[in-house]
């Protein structure tokens, strides 16, 4: 199915040479010569190969999903009439590499998954060996030939599942930190004053979410008075507690006064059973009065015109 066209740490693309991707498979120069035999062997009878795999393909769910329009079916046919005369080549260059890889890519995309993608691998691979038996060619000669095929398929297969996981990856991680932002939306509700409602539980990664956001936007707007309201969190326990704490420890090194409003009187009694010591930290019952301290700090009035 070969359509050719952080907050989270993304594992890189395996960058590695076509020269020691085929050291990796284990395949040699006998190995790539009886590739390109076979391609002077069965190129001429891609078509029929090709068509017996979409004759699979056409029993799966994806057929009609991604090849329903006739158009971007006759597409698909042709590339892949491409790819099967590079690789029988028996050549694998940076090029091959490259274009396997903007397979990998493409899939990821649209979303093929690689279940469908490793299955129909296998049955190319199925249809190979079987066209191979059909060759004037001494047994032992079917044999080599077959398996250099295979280890070729395999070698396709990794780069493309490489390439598909890190895109995957990448999406997953844009998705995620788009979440972050929208549950951590710290907001510079007047010049110099930031602030971040939360809203829900609270657990150690969030809170580590939570401490990102706040000296990040503290270093973009140089604030220097930021407002945590947590009145609408209803449990804490020690390890998010103790993080707050740091939160508001952090801020301060930076220049940035935080307090701390909105404690439930459930929360006020846990910190207070937990033995944290909540040192110099600014507390207050309500956003208000959070509010109205951080003006006072700033110098600030609001006059009723």
């Amino acid at each position: 199915m070969n359509l050719s066209e952080n907050s989270y740490d993304i594992p890189a693309v395996d960058h590695r040479s076509a020269k020691v991707l085929q050291g990796l498979y284990k395949i040699d120069e006998t190995d790539l010569s009886l590739i390109k035999k076979s391609g002077s062997l069965m190129l001429p009878q891609v078509e029929d190969i090709v068509g017996n795999w979409y004759s699979w393909l056409e029993t799966q769910p994806e057929y009609e999903q991604f090849f329903s329009d006739q158009r971007i079916l006759n597409h698909v046919r042709q590339k892949q009439h491409n790819y099967w005369q590079e690789f029988m080549t028996g050549d694998i260059n940076e090029n091959y590499v490259k274009q396997r890889r903007i397979i990998g890519e493409t899939h990821a995309r649209i979303g093929l998954s690689m279940t469908v993608f490793f299955a129909g691998m296998s049955i190319f691979d199925q249809l190979f060996s079987d066209m191979v038996k059909k060759q004037n060619l001494a047994e032992n000669e079917q044999m080599k030939m077959s398996d250099a095929i295979a280890k070729q398929l395999h070698l396709d297969a990794g780069i493309v599942c490489e390439m598909f996981t890190y895109m995957m990856n990448e999406l997953i991680s844009g998705q995620s930190k788009a979440l972050l932002e929208m549950s951590t939306p710290v907001t510079e509700i007047w010049q110099g004053i930031l602030l971040l409602p939360v809203v829900g539980i609270v657990d150690s990664k969030r809170s580590q979410d939570i401490m990102n956001s706040v000296l990040g936007m503290i270093a973009k707007t140089q604030a220097k008075e930021f407002i945590l309201d947590i009145s609408g969190v209803a449990v804490i326990d020690t390890a998010v507690a103790n993080y707050l704490i740091k939160i508001t420890k952090a801020t301060r090194l930076m220049g940035c006064e935080s307090t701390i409003s909105g404690l439930s009187p459930a929360i006020a009694q846990t910190i207070v059973q937990l033995g944290i010591d909540v040192g110099t930290v600014n507390t207050t019952s309500t956003m208000m009065d959070a509010l109205n301290k951080a003006f006072q700090r700033q110098n600030l009035k609001i006059v009723g015109i």
